[in-house]
């Protein structure tokens, strides 16, 4: 399949595909390879064009897109990792107690909610890059509120508008992923979002080792800050594109809309890939999730939608009880209290083993399966968490409906989030095998609900899986 403005013949042909090129937001989707496409004349087409050259594999140009967005998961994962270094530091400056700093590091959370209930209507109204750059913004302001607050009040406020923004990438760029990736690529490139958040979370705590607190705030700007210009050189959401397409009346804007929809995938699938039978999947599968116009709370009640969703939620909330945030947010005073004398070096390792372990799943996922890795995972889980309860205990003896399901997912994930970051310091003091033991008892359950809930999605498209829940 090729682009429309190759099919228009002759001279008139040619000035409408120029004018219709120059018209196109740059933000909205990355007019850059649509340029390319015309190949031929000389000067900057052409230019463009030999650029276009090297994004001929299919799978290239797809990933380029996911490494350009996945710098919102690595903010994501320096907002997580920052309170872990900086805690002592912090309650020191600034007079807090320890329950104030433990409602400084929740606090993300808070905001990340505000930012889960809204992040499914922004990204169907302007798009998931517009969704990305609107994130962006107040992660930036929150991190120099932080740098340079005085007292608690700038602290909690950068606090919540980290989160918010956090909250919006958390959902945007998965589902970004999930639909421009090509099916056998699915599962590596939606990995890259987890490890891009243990990625960012390991930079905290290197940085952390080195650099003031106020210091660190500062250098969290960078990774929004590179995100927002890298937006403008990337495609939007081929699905997105032809939502909007069919959500037109104007005959000439439903024409302009479908090119960016066949533009946008033929870029993501290599200029020299047939699209047509993609381009037709896609059609279908957006048409048929717009028979009914309006998603309701009630329509949740169908099994089409509820058993995913359940799932979804399971996994999410699950996964927060096991108690990951609390302890990735105070490793080291967890560390400290497990008697290591170097906790940042301990929490550091603690960084390092995160992302070996994602990185090795990202490339396990389209081979063994999801199903079968969250079994793994949560059994190791279980057993090491176990470990680490009887250990403290020893020590202490003696010494479509994507943006309303994919909103109340993520909302229910940060609701717990804050849950357990808000409750994780307070939980040490009291016990620190007894919190232990609560976490790996949820581990436990959480590899019961994989085992008895969970379908296995390798190799398939988003479409047969959606068709699976029916």
């Amino acid at each position: 399949m090729s682009f429309r403005g190759e099919e228009s013949g002759g001279e008139d042909g040619g000035r409408t595909a120029s004018a219709s090129d120059l018209r196109k937001p740059f933000l909205h989707t990355g007019s850059w390879y649509k340029m390319s496409s015309a190949g031929g004349g000389g000067g900057m087409g052409s230019r463009l064009g030999s650029s276009a050259y090297s994004l001929r594999d299919s799978s290239v140009s797809a990933v380029l897109c996911t490494l350009i967005v996945a710098l919102g998961p690595i903010q994501f994962g320096f907002t997580c990792g920052f309170s872990s270094p900086t805690q002592d530091a912090i309650i020191s400056d600034l007079g807090l107690t320890l329950s104030e700093f433990s409602l400084f590091g929740s606090l993300s959370n808070v905001g990340a909610m505000v930012g889960a209930i809204a992040s499914g209507q922004i990204a169907e109204y302007i798009g998931r890059k517009g969704s990305l750059m609107i994130a962006a913004i107040p992660n930036i302001i929150g991190w120099l509120a932080i740098s340079f607050a005085k007292d608690s009040s700038f602290l909690f406020m950068g606090r919540l508008l980290e989160g918010f923004g956090v909250g919006v990438i958390s959902y945007v760029v998965p589902v970004y992923i999930a639909e421009i990736a090509p099916q056998t690529m699915r599962g590596a490139l939606g990995s890259v979002n987890q490890l891009s958040v243990t990625i960012g979370i390991l930079l905290a705590y290197l940085l952390g080792m080195f650099v003031p607190w106020r210091i660190l705030s500062v250098l969290g700007i960078l990774p929004c800050s590179i995100l927002i210009p890298g937006l403008f050189f990337i495609p939007e959401s081929p699905r997105w594109l032809l939502q909007q397409d069919l959500n037109r009346t104007d005959y000439n804007a439903k024409m302009g809309k479908m090119e960016d929809f066949e533009s946008s995938l033929q870029v993501l699938r290599g200029f020299e890939t047939d699209i047509a039978v993609e381009v037709n999947e896609i059609k279908r599968s957006v048409q048929s999730s717009r028979r009914r116009t309006t998603i309701r709370f009630a329509d949740i009640k169908q099994k089409r939608y509820s058993v995913p969703l359940m799932i979804g939620i399971g996994l999410l909330v699950l996964q927060q009880l096991s108690g990951v945030n609390g302890i990735l947010f105070y490793a080291a005073s967890i560390f400290k209290a497990a008697g290591l004398t170097n906790s940042n070096l301990a929490t550091f390792g603690l960084g390092v083993v995160q992302v070996v372990a994602t990185g090795v799943t990202t490339w396990l996922t389209d081979k063994a399966g999801r199903r079968l890795l969250l079994i793994i995972s949560t059994t190791g889980m279980t057993i090491t968490l176990v470990v680490v309860s009887v250990s403290f205990f020893v020590k202490i003896l003696p010494v479509n409906i994507k943006s309303l399901a994919g909103s109340v997912a993520t909302l229910a994930n940060w609701l717990t989030a804050w849950l357990i970051t808000m409750t994780a310091s307070l939980m040490l003091s009291w016990s620190n095998g007894g919190t232990f033991a609560i976490y790996a008892a949820v581990c436990a359950g959480t590899l019961v609900f994989v085992c008895l809930w969970v379908p296995e999605t390798k190799g398939r498209t988003l479409e047969e899986i959606a068709f699976s829940f029916r």
